[in-house]
């Protein structure tokens, strides 16, 4: 009796081994081929849509990875969210981006797709700034928001515009903007009106920052309450029209992404202008591991992917697949009044100095 119960024991572990060593095997194969690798990233939200979609998704899987994230902005990325949990950060801007890259003391990063900062807006606002020397046309055939002219205007309301029969309200002229204390297209476009006031150059100096500062900080304070995703001011400025948002910072890649649907929500009369100059919020991904590269890898050089990317309103590597999507939108294939944003740190004690306002 003994003996029969040690045989089948002894046939029990035999095939409990064998099925470990199935399982094993059949594991790795997932793994290394024809299986799906699942990567877990932290990125900026603007982002969010892009990585959902089902398109971009099947366009992961056949390259063996499921990518999962977690969304949050730029400058919490590089400052307060535990990036130990994650393969790869991916924030939407390079100053961001060079931060976390000297944390984490990583020498490779991947920029896939970039998008220039804009202002979306109504064809009467276009008509008043126009008449007032604000808005005029660019180096292309699109129009610009003149951001030297425009902080002239600091101050004064929009009911005090010489001939104004379009928009005689009593608040300021002020483009509606995030928070700069948590939003990356805010400190892009701190970047902007702080290069512009410190006399079209690039702040570098903390001498500079306290020259600047008392103009370029109004014009968020002057706001009031701002949300802290760019979607906020660009919904408002979509359902809400000109009585609320006349002027709403934003990616052009937001503006693009809607033309391209076609689904009514652009309608006649919006229109998008390029501040003059613009800064080109730079989406760069940092890599942790093998396969937070795999991701970069992917979507720098896959052209599946590259061609989802424009159609999400992205610039992107290939000019020329974002060329195709220009036409289409009807927005210029390329801006040559840009300029590089201040250092992360000049950012950071910039922000810091507004925040300290509010």
């Amino acid at each position: 009796m003994k003996r029969r119960l040690s045989i089948g024991l002894a046939v029990v572990l035999v095939l409990a081994v064998v099925g470990v060593v199935v399982w094993g095997r059949s594991g790795d194969d997932r793994a290394a081929g024809g299986g799906i690798t699942v990567v877990r990233g932290v990125i900026g939200s603007e982002k969010q849509a892009f990585f959902t979609d089902q398109r971009v998704v099947d366009a992961f899987a056949k390259q063996g990875l499921k990518v999962e994230v977690d969304t949050a902005g730029s400058r919490q990325i590089a400052t307060a969210v535990d990036l130990g949990k994650y393969e790869f950060a991916f924030p939407s801007s390079s100053p961001a981006a060079q931060k976390i890259q000297r944390d984490k003391k990583v020498t490779t990063v991947y920029t896939p797709f970039q998008s220039p900062m804009a202002v979306a807006t109504f064809e009467p606002i276009v008509q008043l700034l126009s008449g007032n020397g604000v808005v005029h046309k660019g180096a292309g055939d699109y129009q610009v928001l003149d951001i030297a002219k425009y902080l002239q205007l600091a101050g004064t309301r929009w009911d005090q515009l010489p001939n104004n029969t379009a928009y005689p309200v009593r608040k300021n002229v002020l483009v509606t903007t995030t928070d700069p204390r948590e939003s990356n297209s805010a400190a892009m476009y701190l970047s902007i009106v702080s290069f512009v006031a410190n006399g079209n150059n690039v702040v570098s100096s903390p001498d500079q920052e306290a020259k600047v500062l008392p103009q370029v900080a109004k014009l968020f304070l002057d706001q009031g309450y701002t949300q802290n995703s760019t979607e906020g001011p660009f919904e408002d400025y979509l359902s809400a029209g000109m009585g609320k948002t006349p002027l709403a910072l934003i990616y052009e890649s937001q503006y693009v992404d809607r033309v391209l649907r076609n689904d009514g929500s652009i309608r006649p009369d919006m229109r998008m202008l390029y501040t003059a100059p613009t800064v080109y919020s730079k989406h760069t991904l940092v890599p942790f591991s093998a396969n937070g590269n795999k991701v970069g890898q992917a979507l720098s050089t896959d052209p599946e992917l590259g061609k989802l990317a424009a159609a999400f309103g992205f610039r992107t590597t290939n000019p020329q697949v974002f060329r195709e999507v220009a036409a289409r939108a009807k927005v210029p294939g390329e801006l040559v009044d840009a300029v590089e944003p201040p250092s992360f740190e000049t950012l950071e004690r910039m922000l810091d100095a507004i925040q300290k306002q509010y």
